[in-house]
């Protein structure tokens, strides 16, 4: 473990912005991977409101050792008219969670995404030829869908979520960049159910049963069947309520942490250029959670 006195005008400076970022597991994360690895970065977490994003960013620009950044809630879309450079892909998602600083020159790109779908196939959660179902429409869920549509070969996608025009906006965004099948589920107890009915693989991308609200779930257990494969992008708790209900119910489930620590695995490895030590990266996030 690094010290204060270790820490000079040549470390490079990554970090997290958000509101709330009090939460964030990323720091303890992203510090213990740097420790093993003996690279010469620290990682910290800063609290930016909504009017603030482009005065952050500018100032991340003329800071030359301040090379990377995650972004989280609220700030995954605002983020993207102050950068410099982002892929097509992630131009049409119209959302990102990194920054990575080159001479000034910042760089978007999502992990969000990739890091779900490989989450899953670790998981044993097949997705080629299936019918998939999104709780939630924010940059999580955006994503998500993307990703899916494009690189895991799925046979239909259905976004569900309870505002309308957010929804409605979301399903047209990824269904003009794909020929799959994306239909719009406005959330009521009738239409989620006839939904579940025919889903594969349902995956939460909503906050719903993130702690300290951890008795609620976004799917009824009386919705699941024993055929689903069941993510939930929640990490703390480590098992929501939705996935004790379905693993109750013998369906595989993947918890929001292998999301987490996947994605995070890319952030580093694009700040870094080294390959990240993912096993003690996964364990750091681990003993935080079950030691509370």
């Amino acid at each position: 473990m690094r010290t204060i006195d270790s820490i000079s005008p040549l470390t490079q400076l990554c970090g997290i912005i958000g509101n709330p970022v009090e939460h964030s597991m990323s720091p303890a994360m992203h510090n213990r991977a740097f420790d093993v690895l003996g690279l010469d970065y620290v990682y910290v977490a800063f609290r930016v409101n909504e009017g603030d994003v482009k005065a952050a960013l500018d100032g991340m620009r003329v800071l030359h050792n301040f090379r990377g950044l995650s972004v989280t809630i609220p700030h995954k879309t605002a983020v993207i008219e102050y950068l410099d450079d982002i892929s097509e892909v992630d131009a049409a998602i119209g959302s990102i969670n990194t920054i990575i600083n080159n001479n000034g020159k910042l760089r978007g790109l999502g992990s969000d995404g990739p890091g779900a779908r490989q989450a899953l196939i670790e998981g044993g959660i097949p997705l080629g030829q299936r019918s998939v179902s999104i709780i939630g429409t924010g940059g999580a869920s955006r994503a998500i869908a993307f990703d899916l549509v494009h690189n895991a070969g799925i046979s239909r996608l259905r976004l569900c979520g309870i505002l309308k025009t957010e929804l409605e906006t979301l399903a047209a965004n990824v269904s003009d960049t794909t020929s799959i099948p994306v239909e719009a589920v406005l959330i009521d107890e009738i239409s989620l159910a006839r939904a579940l009915q025919t889903t594969d693989v349902l995956i939460n991308a909503s906050p719903v049963g993130m702690h300290p609200k951890m008795d609620d779930t976004p799917v009824p257990e009386s919705m699941l069947h024993p055929d689903m494969g069941v993510m939930d992008i929640v990490y703390n708790p480590l098992e929501t309520k939705l996935l004790k209900a379905a693993q109750a119910l013998g369906c595989r489930t993947v918890s929001g942490l292998e999301m987490f620590v996947n994605q995070a695995v890319m952030q580093f490895e694009s700040w870094t250029g080294q390959t990240a030590p993912k096993n003690e990266m996964r364990q750091t996030v681990l003993n935080r959670l079950t030691n509370r």
